[in-house]
């Protein structure tokens, strides 16, 4: 009997032994993925644009007079988007009645080239070209430069600002030339 518990024994271990694992393979559970990371793309300021402003035009004429006044205005521009880099290019005009001193600056219209960085809704841009002022005692065809701000309210309507800084050589046949700045709030809408 002592043999037939030995071989009992010994087949329980045995088969205890068979049977300690699983006969199907365990399932492991996949670590989990990480959570996407989002990059900002930037805006998508591509597209042709019509708006209006509104500034203060501030000159100062080389014989020594100088003055200040509102001015208001219309631009038409197209931008295309490269990613985070946007060239462009704008015509505008703004409308004042600057004195400067029984002499008046009537309009500014300009033709510009535009570069800028595009942080998704806002861009930030320099600006230069060739301006035309209209006076009392003629026209003058100088250059400018300038850098602008302007935001995506809507992904048509934008706001923005502009600072400009002029230089003309002559106005009409006077000898007097001048210089003058611009500051102007913007509006937009991206067809």
């Amino acid at each position: 009997m002592t043999r037939f518990v030995a071989m009992t024994a010994i087949a329980t271990v045995m088969s205890s032994a068979a049977f300690a694992g699983n006969l199907v393979e365990p399932v492991v559970e996949p670590a989990p993925a990480p959570a996407p990371v989002v990059i900002n793309e930037g805006g998508d300021w591509t597209g042709f644009y019509l708006g209006g402003q509104v500034g203060q035009l501030d000159a100062d004429a080389s014989n020594g007079a100088s003055g200040d006044d509102t001015s208001y205005g219309v631009h038409a521009g197209y931008n295309h988007d490269f990613g985070r880099f946007v060239l462009g290019g704008e015509l505008d005009y703004d409308a004042t009645d600057l004195d400067l001193s029984g002499e008046t600056i009537d309009s500014v219209a300009r033709a510009k080239v535009k570069a800028g960085y595009d942080f998704g809704k806002v861009l930030a841009y320099v600006t230069g070209g060739v301006a035309e002022a209209d006076t009392s005692v003629g026209s003058e065809t100088g250059d400018f430069y300038g850098v602008g701000l302007a935001y995506q309210v809507t992904d048509q309507w934008q706001i923005g600002g502009e600072v400009l800084e002029h230089d003309f050589d002559e106005f009409g046949d006077s000898g007097v030339g001048g210089d003058a700045t611009s500051v102007s709030l913007r509006a937009s809408f991206k067809f």
